[in-house]
């Protein structure tokens, strides 16, 4: 039978006397931040069965702060995975207690963004928001940087000269990567179709922009479309697609920019054969996955939500502690493909 783990055990592992451990245990004020997250950290490792006290002792020890972020689109599982990614994150957070104020705005509007954005404001430290960028939602990231609350861009950037960081990925390169993608996955050169969810998203408008870029760059053959605007939504983007596919007999490729994939997969499913036409998608939900195995979608573009979460709060957390030195202005991730072959 295995021993099970002691306190002595713990000791020996975080390079401690028993007796730190035990002031650790009764949350002793003299015991040092770090020393205390080290033997947490110690007790996790070797599965002590105080992990969970000892843990909950360090938290209580440490200083509070308060994140604040708004989102929108609260019924998409997209959304709803970063929501919860966002909620581990602040939870597993070593070096702070994380007070979460965590809002979904029902609008894409600049007006009810900057409204909501502002009035979370009131209950947080920093703030972090998916947004349109427009001047509306400026003013308001501007006012608040001097008040004191910086503010983070997430996904697509916005406020740009005001804002604190922007976090997501790099979209213009996005843009290319997809287009070059696309190109192979086309039985034939013909019409390409490109979907974005509106003209204020800034993400949205430099994958544009790299997309088109990299079919300019491509031999001939491939004609981009004019742009379509879907809203992000299912049925706009279903009758659009089924519009392209009824006029554009040479469609040979779809790009999804933004949201409304699951409009374009039904779409598809009730007027192409599988693996017909290249359909590329962001974000994995099971919607997504099951089409890519079904062949209707081509590629996903998805978004590392752990390890940007993880990388947000620490970020967020270090900022409202008063330690600005390693905040950058960009941060980018790499986007995790997927694709039938190795699904």
């Amino acid at each position: 039978m295995t021993k099970r783990p002691t306190l002595k055990d713990v000791a020996a592992e975080a390079g401690v006397s028993i007796a730190t451990v035990n002031r650790v245990i009764a949350a002793n004020p003299k015991v040092r931040k770090d020393t205390a997250i080290k033997v947490a950290e110690a007790a996790q490792a070797i599965g002590y069965h105080g992990y969970n006290l000892l843990t909950h002792q360090v938290k209580q020890s440490l200083p509070l702060v308060r994140l604040g972020f708004v989102l929108h689109k609260e019924r998409q599982r997209f959304y709803q995975d970063f929501a919860r990614e966002i909620e581990l994150a602040a939870a597993s957070f070593p070096g702070a207690r994380v007070k979460l104020v965590l809002e979904f705005c029902q609008s894409q509007s600049p007006k009810d963004v900057a409204e909501k954005i502002m009035a979370i404001s009131e209950r947080v430290d920093v703030i972090a928001a998916t947004s349109v960028n427009h001047h509306k939602v400026s003013e308001v990231v501007a006012d608040l940087k001097g008040l004191g609350v910086a503010c983070f861009s997430l996904l697509s950037d916005f406020a740009q000269g005001h804002r604190e960081a922007y976090y997501g990925l790099n979209n213009l390169k996005v843009g290319r990567g997809v287009a070059s993608a696309l190109s192979k996955f086309a039985k034939k050169p013909g019409n390409i179709a490109l979907f974005v969810g509106g003209n204020r998203w800034h993400g949205h408008e430099l994958r544009e922009a790299g997309f088109r870029a990299q079919f300019r760059e491509l031999p001939s053959g491939f004609n981009v479309l004019d742009t379509l605007v879907n809203l992000e939504t299912r049925q706009l983007t279903y009758e659009a697609t089924l519009d392209l596919l009824e006029r554009k007999s040479n469609l040979v490729g779809v790009y999804l920019a933004g949201g409304g994939m699951e409009g374009a997969i039904q779409a598809f499913r009730e007027e192409v054969a599988p693996n017909e036409i290249a359909l590329i998608v962001n974000e994995l939900t099971p919607e997504s996955l099951h089409a890519l195995e079904e062949g209707y979608v081509s590629m996903i573009v998805s978004t590392p939500l752990q390890e940007m979460c993880r990388s947000l709060i620490s970020s967020m957390a270090t900022h409202a502690l008063g330690d600005q030195r390693d905040t950058a202005k960009q941060v980018f991730f790499k986007p995790a493909l997927y694709l039938p072959e190795f699904n």
